[in-house]
């Protein structure tokens, strides 16, 4: 509920302030996500890990300077992607939580199925009594209008299906094994970030939109600097581990100890007469 709750208001903040304005506000999830997890999972961050996290989310607001594409509402958008940021950088933190923290813990097929399940669920609630009663207004007439014909379509929404699947799976893998869990993952979505100029360059540019579907010497500048913040980071994390790293160390070495104590404590006892 709380990622169904931060994803629309990232995509209702977007329409309404543009893409621009959406592009700088929601590079913020990097730096929410780091101090969520500092707060809540007691992830010790040096002072290395946010030289490159704040190297990443300047390389991301360098892309302003290349558009000026603004929404109809700047202002009520640009609060709605601030708010849906934070709740976005905060699930990163909470999904670690579930498989990592207290007894019971997800695995990563687990908690990939769980939310999918769950968002996609509702999100089909939301199809049957909302969308499907305005079905004409909603799809049939702009996908008239578009040239767009239903074939086409599902293609589209298949795929588009298929790589969430992928990206949600990678995620939480991400999330449970790599180093820096939540917070690595959340300087890696700065890296989704500047690719997306590459791919939308290959597939849009002068077929689509107007400049800012095209690569410039500002995303060229961006892309530089993201790699280098994220490739940082990478290397940083790699040397000093994380709190929450220790601490699983800490509790599987204290695993081992109670395991061969009660090993000895049986040898002494069929030792005994």
């Amino acid at each position: 509920m709380w990622e169904i709750a931060a994803q629309s208001l990232n995509y209702t903040g977007a329409s309404m302030a543009g893409p621009t304005i959406f592009a700088i506000i929601y590079s913020s999830v990097t730096i929410w996500t780091v101090i969520f997890s500092q707060i809540f999972l007691g992830r010790r961050i040096n002072g290395l890990q946010w030289v490159s996290v704040l190297v990443v989310f300047i390389g991301l607001t360098v892309t302003a300077a290349d558009s000026s594409n603004m929404g109809d509402n700047v202002l009520r958008g640009s609060i709605l992607v601030i708010v849906g940021s934070a709740m976005h950088g905060f699930t990163y933190v909470l999904y670690e939580a579930l498989m990592t923290v207290g007894e019971e813990k997800l695995t990563v097929k687990q908690n990939n199925f769980i939310q999918g399940s769950v968002a996609g669920g509702l999100y089909l609630v939301w199809q049957l009594f909302y969308t499907l009663p305005r079905f004409d207004e909603l799809i049939r007439i702009p996908m008239q209008k578009s040239g767009t014909n239903i074939w086409y379509a599902l293609i589209l929404l298949g795929a588009f299906g298929m790589a969430n699947a992928v990206h949600s799976f990678v995620y939480f893998h991400t999330l449970l094994h790599f180093p820096g869990g939540a917070t690595s993952a959340g300087v890696m979505k700065g890296l989704q970030a500047v690719l997306v100029f590459i791919f939308t360059h290959f597939l849009y540019c002068g077929k689509l939109g107007g400049s800012e579907m095209c690569f410039s010497n500002t995303k060229l500048v961006s892309f530089i600097t993201v790699c280098g913040g994220v490739f940082g980071y990478g290397y940083t994390t790699t040397r000093v581990p994380s709190a929450t790293v220790e601490k699983k160390t800490e509790n599987s070495v204290g695993t081992a100890i109670e395991i061969e104590h009660v090993h000895e404590t049986s040898k002494l006892i069929s030792a005994s007469p």
